[in-house]
């Protein structure tokens, strides 16, 4: 299918931010999405970060996802439900992702508050990029590395407003046959679509609800956002379609 033009205009967006990220490195920090505590945290990040990627090859699945089905999906409801729907998916993913980054950093500060260590002292040390290296005598090394990739760590990409084009497709055309990359067994894409986002969730929990430690620098929870606030779209779009179409006598 030819490419649409908002699916385009998206790509090229993207690959302009990420060339530009490698001539001016400033960029990366501020239109990556921190913690809404960093200090390096601006209101725009929950938009910005989802045209920022972190490697070639991130910006290369994320931009083959988006043509693959972006382009099916525009060319069904036109651009601007399109694109509504694909930064709405983008913010819904930024919305968890930073939801289980508070819980994650709020749950070692209290821990440490309960050890005798000031809450308002430890988020002022995280702030300043700084730890007191006891805190890992109470929370023991695999939460204090949670609690400091969660603050510290920004989040870039746009895999979870992906993850919501990829259940409006399922949403859609359930029955159509999708790959994995490099595993060539086709499998339906209303059980694709369910599969993978068991694979993120069982990620995200393995690292602790953390995004990034013991996550393999993947933000599972972001793609989750993503894909939740898809679903959620997909149902409102079907119970709308269906009161427009209904004939009241």
């Amino acid at each position: 299918m030819r490419i649409t033009d908002t699916v385009k205009h998206l790509i090229i967006v993207n690959i302009i931010f990420f060339a530009a990220s490698f001539f001016v490195p400033a960029i990366q920090q501020l239109f990556a999405m921190y913690y809404f505590d960093n200090p390096n945290f601006y209101a725009w990040q929950p938009l910005t970060h989802m045209f920022m990627h972190g490697g070639l090859m991130h910006i290369f699945f994320n931009m083959f996802a988006l043509f693959s089905f972006g382009t099916t999906l525009e060319s069904i409801w036109g651009s601007k439900k399109f694109i509504s729907f694909y930064i709405l998916c983008g913010l819904g993913a930024a919305l968890l992702h930073t939801g289980v980054n508070y819980f994650s950093i709020h749950s070692a500060v209290s821990t440490l508050g309960e050890n005798g260590y000031n809450a308002s002292e430890v988020m002022d040390l995280l702030a300043q990029g700084r730890y007191d290296m006891r805190w890992g005598g109470v929370l023991g090394n695999d939460q204090l590395m949670n609690l400091l990739s969660a603050y510290n760590t920004p989040v870039v990409g746009a895999s979870g407003a992906i993850y919501g084009l990829l259940v409006a497709f399922a949403f859609m055309f359930p029955n159509a046959e999708l790959m994995m990359m490099f595993i060539p067994v086709p499998v339906k894409a209303k059980y694709f679509v369910p599969g993978i986002l068991l694979l993120d969730l069982y990620g995200g929990v393995a690292g602790s609800f953390s995004l990034f430690g013991g996550g393999g620098g993947i933000a599972h929870f972001a793609h989750i956002g993503g894909a939740l606030m898809g679903y959620l779209i997909m149902v409102y779009y079907k119970k709308t379609q269906f009161n427009r179409n209904r004939w009241d006598r």
